[in-house]
């Protein structure tokens, strides 16, 4: 646990689950309904002063988490189950605080992590679902599985993903090492699930836009390096929908002891 700092606050790490469906994704937005004005708002109502957070990445509208983690200061000494109840009955439907836990002054839910890992599912199968439609990005033409595993092999490690951020990304640097790219079939279901040291702007489903491209019979499997190569996004495929993806965990070195599960792929449901 840390101590307490000179002006009474306490930096608390919290793990968050979200159906974006109804959020504008999840940093704030001003007017429009965010992750992160919902939880700021919830906190503040039991740490009774104002309170920021900081989240591990930023996931645009329409995307979910299983795992999200913040941080934020908190001035109360209080007991990490009451922070978790007591925010949750704050927060809105469609956010949880699954856990909380006091770190070091110098985690930064951001800064600390050393990677992050998500999955994008798109339901396979000639008719849509009304049970899933949430969760999944559905697709009616079959996908040839091998077809995109070998393609994605040219965009494992450390390359330049300038061809696959959003025209909007800021980010100083487009150089980011993609550590798992595994393409698992599940029933009707197709799994894409990535882990990087951090992602671009849309990184994930402008890859996943790419990758079905291929599954499609649409492109050539060796496709996929010329567009890494060329670093032009107007050469790689559509932007996949954003239902299909959520956030299942970020991964932080074991000295700040945070008690994350993160998802083995063994599970059915991995956002359960």
């Amino acid at each position: 646990m840390t101590e307490d700092g000179g002006d009474g606050l306490r930096r608390w790490a919290l793990g968050v689950e979200y159906d974006g469906t109804g959020f504008a994704g999840f940093q704030d937005q001003g007017t429009r309904p965010s992750v992160q004005s919902a939880l700021e708002t919830a906190l503040a109502a039991v740490a009774t002063h104002p309170v920021r957070v900081v989240a591990a990445g930023r996931t645009d509208a329409g995307v979910h988490a299983r795992e999200q983690v913040v941080h934020c200061d908190l001035g109360p000494r209080r007991d990490a189950e009451v922070w978790v109840r007591g925010t949750n009955a704050h927060l809105p439907d469609g956010v949880i605080v699954r856990w909380a836990c006091p770190v070091p002054d110098d985690f930064d839910a951001r800064r600390s992590a050393r990677s992050r890992r998500y999955l994008y599912r798109v339901l396979n199968r000639p008719e849509p679902t009304a049970l899933l439609a949430r969760r999944t990005a559905w697709l009616r033409d079959p996908l040839d599985v091998h077809a995109m595993r070998r393609g994605a092999r040219a965009l494992l490690g450390r390359h330049d993903f300038a061809a696959f951020r959003a025209a909007s990304c800021e980010a100083r640097t487009t150089v980011r090492t993609l550590r798992r790219l595994a393409i698992l079939r599940r029933g009707p279901e197709v799994w894409f699930d990535v882990e990087a040291d951090a992602f671009l702007q849309r990184m994930v489903r402008n890859l996943v836009g790419s990758l079905l491209e291929v599954g499609r019979k649409r492109r050539p499997g060796g496709w996929l390096a010329e567009i890494l190569a060329s670093g032009d996004r107007t050469q790689a495929g559509p932007t996949a929908p954003a239902q299909g993806l959520v956030l299942l965990a970020v991964r932080y070195p074991r000295r700040y002891r945070l008690p994350q599960r993160p998802w083995d792929g063994r599970r059915a449901d991995p956002l359960s």
